[in-house]
């Protein structure tokens, strides 16, 4: 495989309520979520199934037992709150105490950014309705990782693997790659510390609260490889990756490099490519240790005695994948691949020799050049609770106030896509993957889709007695080119469950 696999991405968004300092976050991510699905979803609102979730099953061969399981883990239960599938195949719900949106599936990093763009466009006017509702309060949503009060909150990315590959290849393969790939892919944070009491700036907004190296949890004691076992396609054939490691990215290029890096070391794991042992001794040690040295010059101990900068461990991976590519696909490669292997090498070599050069690249050099700027106009300190508040406002999703927002409005940030891009994808489902079926259903049957998840959809059609459930256990299928005519033809709900089951 090259870049191009099945994947996503979930990302939950900070929340505040104007004014109300002590609003619950629950019934404020809520109203985020009722609002946009009561102004957009069509006819009934289709609920999600829970049938098919596994999330204590460990990748390690067993099940946690739900007794001894956190309450954050049980996401396979229905707790009653907001939770709609739109009709690009998205999902958008409330996991807790924030407000998530997870992309439809994709198959290309390009895809990746774009369709998680338009989950900032979502959220956005699911912000700006919940709050023209009578009484409603102004909500400020922001797309980052911590409240820098010991809280942090998620952006998982989910790629579909071969299940034949074992996992502690995965495990042993990737570990030093996630403790490193935040020098590409990090956020950008002031304050050092969980709660970020010690002053400072650092590369990675997750780095500080993550604590083992291997595990099932994803909000206590988070491991830097997750082992939830729950591929939301055949298990006999795929796995699904779980990864919490990464920053919300704002940045389209960061976001591009981070998906795409990634699929491009899996797919060698895969094939059992990478023959030299990059393990690193201690690495949640390394991994909060490289975050914390902006100056990149911090080293991390390789278990064959090496010592190299996070930059140069990414080096070794990018020297396998050049390989890779070229032993596997040559002059046949895919533009994507090829783009992401240049930029790749591009974006590390600016990073040895002058990282500010990113900073129409890189969230965390384009955050830490402004940060830089404001402390040598005003004279601040890193301890100075000013900085915090800019870092903060570098992530408000509004365009008028977010900072991120007006470097781009000032052709200060590279973009990849086009907002006429972007506003398609806020309607519009991938058209390659099962994503293509469930929002065209979504579209066009609302009144009779009475459920829906990633792996089914489910419909309560006039005459039966029962619920009428299609799988889309393979995440290819379901595509436009194999059942857009038929959903063109087919005029009722019941007339393409007929065709589907004749």
């Amino acid at each position: 495989m090259s870049v191009r696999r099945v994947m996503g991405t979930e990302i939950e968004y900070g929340i505040s309520v104007v004014g109300q300092p002590m609003a619950n976050p629950m019934v404020a991510s809520s109203q985020v979520v009722n609002a946009y699905a009561t102004a957009t979803v069509k006819a009934r609102r289709a609920r999600w199934d829970f049938e098919e979730e596994s999330p204590l099953r460990d990748a390690r061969g067993y099940d946690m037992s739900r007794q001894v399981a956190d309450a954050s883990q049980l996401t396979d239960e229905d707790l009653g709150l907001a939770n709609v599938i739109l009709s690009n195949g998205a999902r958008l719900y409330v996991d807790h105490a924030h407000p998530e949106f997870s992309t439809p599936e994709v198959t290309s990093p390009r895809d990746i950014v774009c369709w998680e763009k338009a989950g900032e466009q979502v959220m956005l006017d699911a912000a700006k309705r919940a709050a023209s509702l009578p009484g409603g309060p102004e909500i400020v949503l922001y797309k980052n990782n911590t409240d820098n009060k010991g809280a942090s909150y998620g952006a998982h990315e989910n790629f579909l693997m071969r299940r034949s590959t074992p996992f502690a290849d995965i495990v042993h393969h990737l570990t030093p790659f996630f403790v490193s790939r935040q020098v590409v892919c990090g956020a950008g944070r002031v304050g050092i510390g969980q709660d970020g009491r010690e002053h400072g700036f650092q590369i990675s907004q997750r780095a500080d609260f993550f604590e083992v190296e291997v595990g099932l949890e994803t909000t206590l004691k988070r491991p830097i490889i997750n082992t939830r076992d729950e591929p939301h396609a055949d298990p006999e054939k795929y796995r699904r990756l779980h990864v919490i490691i990464g920053d919300a990215n704002l940045s389209e290029v960061s976001t591009y490099l981070k998906v795409g890096t990634t699929s491009l070391v899996l797919a060698m794991i895969e094939d059992r490519f990478i023959d030299r042992d990059l393990s690193i001794d201690g690495p949640v040690t390394a991994l909060r240790a490289v975050s914390h040295d902006p100056t990149l010059k911090q080293t991390v101990t390789l278990n064959d005695g090496r010592t190299l900068t996070a930059v140069q461990l990414q080096l070794e991976y990018l020297d396998h994948a050049r390989k890779y590519v070229e032993d596997r696909y040559g002059s046949d490669a895919d533009e994507q691949t090829v783009d992401i292997l240049a930029r790749w090498e591009s974006v590390l070599d600016a990073l040895e020799n002058d990282p500010m050069s990113l900073a129409t690249q890189l969230d965390w050099v384009a955050k830490l050049k402004l940060l830089e700027q404001y402390r040598s106009r005003d004279g601040l300190d890193w301890s100075d609770a000013k900085l915090q508040l800019i870092d903060l406002q570098y992530s408000d999703i509004r365009p008028e106030k977010g900072l991120y927002h007006r470097l781009v409005a000032a052709g200060r940030m590279e973009r990849l896509l086009t907002q006429e891009q972007i506003d398609d994808a806020m309607h519009d489902p991938p058209h390659d993957t099962r994503a293509y079926f469930r929002g065209r259903c979504l579209e066009k049957y609302a009144e009779h889709v009475a459920a829906a998840s990633w792996d089914s959809v489910i419909f309560d059609l006039p005459g039966r007695e029962s619920l009428q459930r299609v799988p889309t256990i393979d995440p290819l299928r379901g595509s436009r080119s194999h059942v857009g005519g038929l959903l063109d033809r087919c005029d009722t709900a019941e007339q393409l469950f007929a065709a589907l089951t004749r």
